[in-house]
């Protein structure tokens, strides 16, 4: 197959000659109306009806018992990692093949990643791949799961539902629970998708949503801790709010805690946004189904989810025949004005995380040298 084809195709797709973004946001619902309502109320920085009115929505649609909004999905993993009992020192347990947010929480926490390979099925943490890295370099103590060369404890395992494909969460479970290591989800591309029936996010003690301006809704800049727990959940929305102890007039803080909390002016668009979020779900499953249709009878592997899951399709990719058919590819769109972009690159690749342990990480290499994202803003027409 041409990559002329494929421009065609995606253009077809939009039915525009205009530039193509890779994934943009749309507002057709009651965004101008309510963050009017907050411009006139004048409560547009955190204290607001809809800050709370989104933390509802969130916990009702994901099945969460408590969802705390934060600033940016990397607030909500950083907020989630310390909730999580995560230290300056502790490993954590973490794919290679991700944004680097996910590593950029770790950081700030102090922690240090360990990078395992992941798995084909999902493009997320692999759990056979996991489970080598711990038997080979960990074992188990009083005190919890360690590093056995440094003694350093293993903390947290953090995958990360690559492009909204949730990662095989059964598996992953066993293994946290064979290593007494917490699970902490960065769902921050996985609104909208479910494992076996139940939302991402909401498996582990805590997950990590994300609503920057390309996800599948936005609050402009935005994130979301999901808590397993009402009270994890108060006392991570007490954490996110400096700590601060509620009192009529006095200011008195218990602990050192993050001015973390979402504005009232992007919790209304966020409002306004989920009431769409099943027209643009239905709507992103055409797209891919387009997609997987057309690349069906060629040497481009188009990404499904898995058996198991339903996934948001947050953003389609194709897996090409060759490295050199993936720059092919990326050059010819790109040129034309349809926005296509590589996945990232491995994160022990980054000058910030090239001394990190890492196992075999021979799948997330091959994803690296042949996967292209494709464009992915939902559209009402199919092909």
């Amino acid at each position: 197959m041409s990559q002329i084809k494929i421009v065609e195709f995606v253009r077809n797709i939009y039915q525009t000659n205009d530039f193509i973004p890779l994934h943009k946001p749309t507002f057709d619902g009651n965004e101008q109306k309510y963050v009017l309502e907050t411009i006139k109320s004048t409560f547009v920085s955190s204290v607001g009806k809809f800050v709370d009115e989104f933390e509802s929505k969130i916990e009702a649609y994901t099945g969460t018992e408590k969802a705390v909004a934060t600033v940016n999905g990397t607030a909500a993993l950083h907020a989630a990692l310390y909730m999580a009992g995560v230290k300056p020192g502790d490993f954590v347990m973490t794919q290679a093949l991700t944004f680097v947010a996910t590593c950029n929480a770790l950081h700030h926490m102090g922690a240090v990643p360990i990078f395992v390979d992941v798995s084909s099925v999902s493009l997320g943490l692999c759990p056979k791949a996991m489970d080598e890295f711990l038997t080979e370099n960990a074992e188990l103590t009083e005190t919890g799961c360690v590093h056995k060369k440094t003694q350093r404890p293993i903390r947290a395992a953090v995958p990360m539902h690559t492009f909204g494909h949730p990662v095989e969460l059964d598996e992953l479970m066993t293994v946290c629970l064979k290593w007494h290591i917490t699970l902490v989800e960065d769902a921050a591309e996985s609104l909208g998708s479910f494992y076996k029936g139940k939302h991402t996010g909401t498996f582990g003690d805590f997950g990590a949503i994300s609503f920057n301006g390309n996800k599948i809704i936005t609050t402009g800049g935005g994130g979301m801790v999901l808590c397993k727990t009402r009270d994890t959940g108060k006392q991570t929305k007490h954490i996110t709010t400096t700590a601060k102890v509620p009192h009529p007039y006095e200011f008195y803080h218990d602990e050192a805690g993050f001015n973390y909390r979402m504005p009232n002016l992007n919790a209304a668009l966020g409002c306004a946004q989920i009431e769409v979020l099943e027209q643009y779900l239905a709507q992103k499953r055409v797209l891919a189904d387009n997609y997987k249709l057309f690349f069906e009878s060629s040497d481009f592997q188009f990404v499904q989810e898995p058996e198991y899951a339903k996934s948001n399709y947050w953003l389609n990719a194709v897996i090409c025949p060759t490295p050199d058919a993936r720059d092919e590819l990326l050059k010819l769109t790109n040129e034309a004005g349809v926005m296509t972009r590589p996945i990232w690159q491995l994160m022990h690749r980054l000058p910030m995380f090239k001394d990190a342990p890492r196992g075999d990480l021979a799948q997330s290499e091959y994803i690296e040298a042949h996967l292209v994202n494709l464009p992915s803003t939902p559209v009402l027409r199919a092909s």
